[in-house]
């Protein structure tokens, strides 16, 4: 299909998280890659109906693990960018824990590059504070960023020892990047495979403790006022840590924060019967934490939602709980878990789609996330209605590690575009 001249005709043009919110019946008219109109009435070389569906910026994740380079028997960057196309996002920026490690330039440009090469949508490398995510010295934060890099984190390992987490803090500001935390005091944590708790108790699995995160918050909050640098916490799963993540909005400390869908969505529970799809990094908390998740969204006191997109094979999953590797699949499941609680009316429509477009645009300082004219046309045309089966065989993503295979929700993306271009077409109507 040509890109050129495009129109989307008749639907809901949704950007509740711009600075005007947008929410009005209407067309968008793509050509050359960009937002021309936006309207009623539009003309283009080619007119697709979207009506009584959703047309709403392209979906953003701050944190995916496309596995490469080193990993590519988990998934790649040519099979996760297709799953999050799938899933109705046009930029993910992906996580540094690869083979070898996002540490150097070298390694940022060779992700940068495939991605251009082979990718279905926007891949933004985060790098990694420390060499080799060991923690002990600083990786070379400003080469990274020359190379492409908008984010630094030792995703997957914290960063323990406070005087580097401060060295971080301020070499970070210098560049104008976030530090994003993987927030678990290891000596707190104790290796526990779980949350600490009644389930852990009954099943017989080590668990760690839930002010093994807050904890960790705690202290990098300290550090963040000292220093000013832009400080965001990964997977947010506990009450307390998002009472401490208010208080230092309230101060005015500059702090953002994520959610995933799957603590928002199930409990420690579903660890009940040693299903290792379940088994997540940090863990999955009780009811009470998932309930202050969803009021955290809800206010704004979490900023966005991101999947934690962490594919793993057989071999990694299919062994005892103890044994296994924490993650799930994320891309593809995302959008109908959120549009579920806005069925429930747990949360609002316009919250949903702005914590999943303008919120995590706005946190690491990233391109796209709104509608406007004159801006790249980076769109998702979702059907809130559509049902969706989670199955093995449909998913994009070259592992299939997820609790919620089987499992049938409602509403999904149908139509997503990166910078005009069809990435992902479910009903085949632009071909």
């Amino acid at each position: 299909m040509d890109p050129g001249d495009l129109v989307l005709r008749g639907g809901r043009v949704f950007d509740p998280g711009a600075a005007r919110p947008l929410d009005q019946a209407g067309d968008v008219r793509i050509a050359h890659g960009r937002i021309v109109e936006i309207g009623r009435g539009l003309v283009g070389g080619r007119i697709l109906d979207v009506k009584d569906l959703w047309i709403v910026p392209g979906l953003i994740d701050l944190h995916v693990h496309l596995r490469e380079p080193g990993q590519e028997y988990k998934e790649d960057i040519e099979t996760g960018t297709r799953a999050a196309a799938a899933g109705g996002f046009t930029t993910i920026c992906c996580m540094p824990n690869t083979r070898p490690v996002n540490d150097q330039r070298t390694v940022t440009e060779l992700i940068v590059r495939r991605a251009k090469e082979i990718g279905a949508v926007r891949v933004r490398p985060i790098g990694a504070i420390t060499a080799g995510l060991e923690g002990k010295a600083l990786a070379d934060i400003g080469d990274m960023k020359e190379g492409g890099i908008v984010a630094i984190s030792d995703d997957g390992r914290p960063v323990m020892n406070a005087g580097l987490m401060r060295r971080a803090l301020e070499y970070a500001r210098t560049f104008d990047l976030p530090v994003v935390q993987h927030a678990e005091d290891l000596d707190l944590a104790e290796g526990g495979a779980m949350n600490e708790g009644a389930v852990a108790t009954r099943i017989g699995i080590k668990g760690q403790p839930a002010c093994a995160e807050s904890a960790m918050v705690a202290r990098d909050l300290e550090i963040v006022e000292w220093t000013g640098a832009r400080y965001h916490v990964a997977h947010v799963s506990t009450a307390r840590t998002v009472a401490l993540i208010r208080e230092a909005k309230r101060r005015g400390l500059p702090v953002t924060c994520e959610v995933t869908p799957h603590h928002l969505a199930l409990t420690d529970e579903a660890c009940g019967h040693y299903d290792t799809r379940a088994k997540v990094m940090p863990p999955l908390r009780t009811a009470a934490d998932q309930e202050a998740l969803l009021e955290g969204l809800a206010d704004g006191t979490i900023d966005c939602i991101a999947t934690d997109h962490a594919p793993h094979s057989p071999v990694e999953k299919d062994v005892e709980f103890e044994c296994a590797a924490p993650g799930m699949l994320g891309l593809e499941t995302a959008l109908p878990i959120i549009l579920d609680f806005v069925r429930m009316g747990s949360l609002d429509e316009r919250r949903a789609i702005a914590a999943l477009t303008g919120a995590p645009a706005r946190a690491f300082g990233l391109a796209g996330g709104g509608l406007a004219v004159g801006a790249v046309a980076d769109l998702c045309v979702i059907d809130p209605e559509r049902p969706v089966t989670i199955a093995a065989d449909e998913l994009a993503s070259k592992s299939k590690n997820t609790p919620f295979l089987g499992q049938t929700l409602a509403g999904r993306a149908v139509l997503t575009l990166v910078e005009g271009r069809v990435v992902f077409d479910l009903d085949g109507r632009t071909r």
